[in-house]
């Protein structure tokens, strides 16, 4: 990797992450530990090779680290060091800035992103009011546990921990459609493409969480 040779924070910290690909990787790993067919498959665009030698770098720097799971699964994980993990503030806040851009490039959102906005977008105030709970969403093949507490969003690929207070079922294109209000939540339930599990209330939680980082910005007010 190629250095600016510059002993400032900003540029030490390019170095290890300013390559082209390596923080969409570390995005892609923020919610769990991922295979590398599963990384290549959630980064459009990236060659195989290129996708190897980010991980490697970021392995010699300390930010990713390779996990072997015993026999007989065989299955090597990628996963973020504490060093990596310590990047999410600066991702979700990039995110943010990013979002505010006035235009899109064509493509679809993956799961990781769109998971990563909902957390980008967390409005504590709301949190111990409305959207305290636990939550487990099942997207295709894969299962994500959310946390809300009274001031944090917690999102993991994983099980939730404790029976989830709502479940939500269904897949990536779906959730799509819904987060870019192409179809309503009751629509999609309706139609028989998205599943919705626990009380009323805690249903109505989590679909308010999942929309409320795709709502239009807000216009300004005309100036008199």
């Amino acid at each position: 990797m190629r250095s600016y040779g510059d002993p400032c924070g900003v540029a030490r910290g390019l170095d290890v992450i300013g390559e082209r690909w390596a923080l969409l990787v570390v995005r892609d790993l923020l919610l769990g530990p991922k295979r590398f067919n599963d990384l290549h498959a959630g980064l459009s665009g990236v060659s195989p090779n290129v996708l190897t030698q980010r991980l490697r770098d970021l392995t010699e720097h300390g930010v990713v680290q390779r996990r072997d799971l015993p026999p007989p699964t065989r299955v090597r994980l990628y996963e973020l060091t504490d060093r990596g993990r310590a990047l999410e503030p600066l991702v979700l806040h990039l995110g943010r800035w990013g979002s505010q851009t006035a235009t899109a490039p064509d493509g679809l959102l993956g799961i990781d992103s769109i998971l990563l906005s909902i957390k980008a977008g967390f409005d504590p105030t709301r949190a111990a009011a409305y959207l305290h709970g636990i939550y487990e969403l099942h997207i295709d093949a894969d299962t994500y546990f959310i946390e809300v507490t009274d001031d944090s969003l917690h999102i993991s690929r994983d099980s939730a921990p404790t029976p989830p207070h709502a479940t939500l079922t269904t897949d990536l294109d779906t959730l799509r459609a819904i987060c870019d209000h192409q179809i309503t939540p009751a629509a999609a339930v309706d139609s028989g493409s998205l599943h919705l599990g626990g009380d009323e209330h805690a249903k109505q939680r989590l679909t308010d969480l999942l929309l409320a980082s795709f709502m239009p910005a807000p216009q300004p007010a005309d100036m008199p």
